[in-house]
């Protein structure tokens, strides 16, 4: 606790699903302040404004954790989007906390950054070995270049960055839009409102073949925090379970948890991503001791749960 009752902490994209369950985490730890700004009060690609909210709520501690992302057909749309903002929203936000004498700097990167064809279970040390996968490259490497910058700035500066690479996240408040969804609540959705309409085929990218890890939310803040409080190095450190799952038969899980019975088809003409994903996550705890604790068909119960709930609620509302 007294880690946390002496710092300000800045947390940026709190109010997205991530940063939702980070910031209630950290609150329940009595910081000295806590700061979640949305985009209307600190809009992170204008330098100034960083400067200047730096200069006047002087946070100890920045967890950056804002990012524009999206799944595969997003990437593809977006590409140059994807590298600008993720970059200038990171290399600003680095610069600036440097200067304002911030304490600790928490990053939070994206296993899009390793490459296409990372032995698997990917290693951090494996990172550089090869080119990130073609449809989300410009996210993933815009993310890498701010590792790059903080393990720079150690070295000249002796500011303390740290580099966190969450694998793939869902849960309860996972954005369920179509068309910039990732593979789960994209699922859950499509099998849920299929299942009402009554339709006999439900339509999935690819050929199922590709394997993801997933790593329930709160697992994830509670990985953030505790890397936070304990780890202080320039390597930087996985967070996931260590288990993965094709697409085929997450889709099978995931429908059967929906109870949808009708036919899955796969569309081939769509592309399938990175064949493989899985992280070795033995760094996380053998440096600050994280392990996931989220059994994965409980995560998915709870995350269909939220969905379906959340439709009811607006349903009643109109």
């Amino acid at each position: 606790m007294s880690f946390w009752s002496s710092r300000r902490v800045l947390v940026t994209g709190g109010g997205g699903f991530l940063g939702s369950f980070l910031c209630e985490r950290i609150a329940a730890l009595g910081p000295a302040e806590l700061l979640a700004p949305r985009k209307r009060e600190l809009d992170l690609l204008d330098g100034g404004a960083v400067r200047t909210y730096l200069e006047t709520h002087r946070p100890n501690l920045v967890i950056h954790g804002a990012a524009v992302v999206g799944g595969i057909g997003a990437n593809q749309l977006h590409p140059g989007l994807f590298f600008y903002e993720n970059a200038m929203m990171g290399i600003q936000l680095i610069e600036e906390s440097r200067k304002a004498g911030v304490e600790k700097f928490v990053c939070l990167g994206t296993i899009c950054a390793y490459p296409k064809f990372a032995p698997v279970p990917f290693r951090e040390d494996d990172l550089w070995n090869g080119y990130p996968e073609e449809t989300n490259a410009p996210y993933g490497v815009a993310k890498k270049a701010l590792l790059v910058q903080l393990q720079a700035y150690r070295a000249e500066y002796g500011f303390n960055g740290i580099f966190l690479l969450p694998v793939n996240l869902y849960g309860p408040r996972d954005n369920f839009d179509l068309t910039t969804s990732h593979v789960i609540p994209a699922m859950i959705r499509k099998f849920v409102e299929a299942r009402e309409r009554g339709d006999k085929q439900v339509v999935l990218w690819g050929d199922g073949s590709p394997t993801r890890e997933f790593l329930y939310v709160e697992d994830a803040a509670r990985g953030i925090v505790t890397a936070t409080e304990h780890y202080a190095e320039s390597d930087p450190v996985n967070l996931g379970t260590g288990r993965e799952i094709s697409i085929r038969d997450l889709a099978s899980l995931i429908a059967e948890a929906c109870s949808y019975e009708g036919e899955i088809v796969w569309d081939t003409s769509k592309p399938n991503g990175q064949p493989r994903r899985m992280l070795d996550v033995d760094r996380a705890e053998e440096r600050f001791g994280f392990r996931a604790a989220t059994p994965f068909t409980d995560g998915i119960r709870k995350t269909i749960d939220w969905f379906e709930n959340q439709k009811q609620i607006s349903t009643s509302a109109t």
